[in-house]
């Protein structure tokens, strides 16, 4: 019932290695994400790559923009292989990376990748250099570089030039389009400056973050036409909450759906406090949702309304997905496909019964003025009714039972 079919859209050709996870070349979209502690505090931040590993990040950039963050950095990787949390680490550099990875091979060396942001590597002749000390010490750390280019930070030296050179065209565009077009420019040229050093084609992946989810669009449609290289997808500064979330999904969903883009992260302001696991949730629902990967089964519940004046489905629908959650580490260690497994928790007799059948596990509870029964649902058939205060806890063994009997055990 209800399996899951993967779409499976147009990637890049090229496929880069980023520690064991392979970003491009017809591989699966790769959720990412990033820790907001002090580098240099190395236990927060094994503590904090260990969370995000855990909720499913198979790629964790950190900041290193000092030299006791670059100092760390060995020992982060050190702590985490001690706890077989293998996640590859990205290092995050602006302004002196070339210094850092110069002047601290053990931190190059201990990270899967290099974030280079050509915008900020430096000025006039000092950019070349710095950017191609980097680059060196990629090759010979035989590392992948992602250059990510932002519209915050972009080349100014570029996009004066640009920008001059269109209010002498004699059909100037807007000023919105030149800088989308120094945007892929910088991009384009920096990785061509990357081969010409030596850099294999297959160690580069490209990036163009904006803010603006139109913006973003037609700046990765344009990149994606003009090369193969694999192409890291994100809404730079994309708030809080749900504007966050709704601005990330809109843009990275018109993206990936023409199959543009290979590795994603969603950049979420935290609330005070907040779980920064977060971004790593709304990245693999977004992935989920499309076809594109499956992550965890996905339970499907009523929205309500006045046949459902109780909150008894909400609160059971709460239960189920947190208790999915939390048992998923395990499941997925010991069954081969749980992650596709659907579960509908509905609230009325007017869409429950038809929703529960179409799932692998359903459950039906009575609306308002409906008989106190709640109708079980296993591969489209009735299988058992359940009543009283017990419903949560009964439903819960039913899943189980179902994750038991009808998954393949690991080896």
């Amino acid at each position: 019932m209800n399996k899951t079919t993967l779409l499976k859209p147009r990637r890049c050709s090229v496929a880069v290695m980023i520690g064991t996870v392979q970003v491009g070349g017809g591989a699966p979209v790769v959720v990412q994400s990033m820790t907001n502690t002090d580098t240099a505090d190395v236990d927060a931040t094994v503590k904090q790559v260990a969370e995000l590993a855990r909720a499913g990040s198979e790629l964790v950039r950190v900041t290193v923009n000092t030299e006791a963050a670059a100092a760390a950095v060995p020992h982060i990787r050190e702590k985490l292989d001690a706890q077989n949390i293998s996640v590859p680490l990205i290092g995050d550099f602006h302004y002196i990376g070339h210094k850092l990875l110069t002047a601290y091979p053990a931190c190059a060396e201990a990270l899967a990748k290099y974030r280079i942001n050509p915008g900020n590597v430096g000025h006039g002749n000092k950019r070349d250099t710095q950017f191609a000390t980097m680059i060196e010490v990629a090759i010979k750390n035989n590392r992948p570089v992602r250059i990510g280019v932002n519209w915050g930070s972009l080349d100014e030296e570029l996009l004066t030039r640009m920008m001059d050179e269109n209010a002498a065209s004699k059909s100037p565009k807007d000023a919105k389009e030149v800088m989308h077009d120094a945007m892929v420019a910088s991009a384009l040229l920096s990785a061509r400056r990357a081969e010409e050093l030596g850099l294999a084609r297959d160690r580069i992946v490209l990036s163009c973050k904006m803010s603006g989810v139109q913006d973003l669009i037609d700046v990765y449609t344009r990149l994606a036409a003009q090369c193969d290289y694999p192409l890291h997808l994100g809404l730079t500064e994309a708030g809080m909450g749900s504007k966050g979330i709704v601005a990330s999904t809109a843009a990275l969903a018109v993206l990936l759906q023409q199959g543009i883009g290979d590795t994603i992260r969603i950049s979420l302001t935290p609330e005070p406090g907040g779980d920064r696991t977060r971004e790593v949730v709304v990245a693999q629902e977004i992935l989920q949702t499309m076809g594109l990967r499956a992550f965890m089964p996905l339970v499907a519940a009523c929205p309500g309304c006045g046949r459902t004046t109780s909150t008894v489905f909400q609160h059971l629908a709460q239960d189920i997905q947190s208790y999915i959650r939390t048992r998923m580490p395990d499941w997925k260690k010991g069954y081969a496909g749980v992650e596709a497994m659907h579960v509908a928790v509905m609230g009325c007799v007017v869409n429950g019964p038809g929703e529960s059948k179409h799932a692998n596990i359903g459950i039906s509870l009575p609306g308002t003025g409906e008989q106190p029964n709640a109708p079980v649902f296993v591969d489209g058939k009735k299988t058992t009714t359940l009543k009283g205060a017990k419903i949560a806890t009964e439903f819960q063994q039913i899943v189980e039972d179902y994750v038991r009997s009808h998954y393949q055990p690991r080896a």
